[in-house]
This record gives structure tokens, C-alpha cells and sequence, in this order.
């Protein structure tokens, strides 16, 4: 397996690329493979010059693993971040990760930022179950606004 480094770019097995883009890919598991063409910069910028979309959530992602190896720690800690990503994300980027040495094994952390490329674009508000409650919260403050007002002024 190859050594995991910071800024490096991870796509699902299944996903559909925009037009003629062709990735040279290296397999982590559970569905996973390691982009070897570029970074998430170039990535970015090849997926918006065909017309798409890549739309990243600000949120990370946090895991921690062990491993014999630092690179070992940190494939355990990525593979337990990747599954955190729901099915609606089809890449995520390694945002960063520290290793801690024990006696007798190594701890890593990794940082993950799920990363969604599409033909149409996104709204993660939208994708949420809750949107319409939400509404409903807006509406009833701004109702309630001028009674809110005095309690908090008193």
C-alpha cells in the first residue's frame, strides 16, 4: 500500500466521472481507492472545467487507530473515518492526521473532509432530514420576536 499523505484524495469504487476524465486510482478497501493522478486541487479543477460540481462539507471528520507502523495507524484511522461517510459523498480528502508513538504500537489521527462531485449542484441543508422543522423554528421566532425581545431586555 502506498504511504498516506496529507491533501490526498479518496473516490468510491462506483462513482461516475464527468465526460472523458480517466483516474489513475490505488485501492484502500471497503470501496475505497486512493487517487494517484493529481491531488484535490487538480481534481477540483478538472471536474469544474467538464461542467460539474465539487461541493466539500466544511465539517471533519475525526478517527483514531493503531497499527504496528505510523502508516498502518493512520490506513486503521482512515478506514474508520471513510466509514462515516454517507452514500450521497462519493470522494473525501485526507485534511490531516498526527501520529503518536507507543511502546509497542503507534496511534494516529486523521482529519477527513467528505467531498461530493455531481452534475448538478448541492445543497447540504437540503440533504438533511430536518429542513421543514427548521422552518418552522424561523417562523414561530420571528412571531414571537417582540415578546422575546422584552424577557431578554429585563
Amino acid at each position: 500500500m502506498r504511504n498516506i499523505v496529507e491533501l490526498a484524495m479518496l473516490i468510491r469504487g462506483s462513482v461516475r466521472l464527468p465526460g472523458n476524465l480517466e483516474l489513475v486510482t490505488e485501492e484502500l478497501g471497503e470501496g475505497w481507492s486512493f487517487v494517484q493522478s493529481g491531488d484535490s486541487h487538480w481534481l477540483d479543477k478538472e471536474i469544474r472545467v467538464r461542467g460539474w460540481h465539487f461541493n466539500w462539507i466544511a465539517e471533519e471528520l475525526l478517527r483514531s487507530g493503531v497499527g504496528k507502523t505510523s502508516q498502518e495507524a493512520i490506513a486503521s484511522a482512515l478506514k474508520l473515518a471513510l466509514r462515516r461517510v454517507r452514500g450521497r459523498f462519493n470522494a473525501a480528502r485526507v485534511e490531516h492526521f498526527g501520529v503518536t508513538k507507543y511502546p509497542g504500537f503507534f496511534l494516529a489521527r486523521v482529519k477527513i473532509i467528505r467531498i461530493r462531485f455531481s452534475r448538478v449542484g448541492f445543497c447540504p441543508c437540503l440533504m438533511k432530514p430536518y429542513p421543514f422543522r427548521c422552518l418552522l423554528r424561523q417562523r414561530w421566532l420571528r412571531s414571537h420576536a417582540a415578546k422575546l425581545q422584552l424577557q431578554f431586555n429585563s
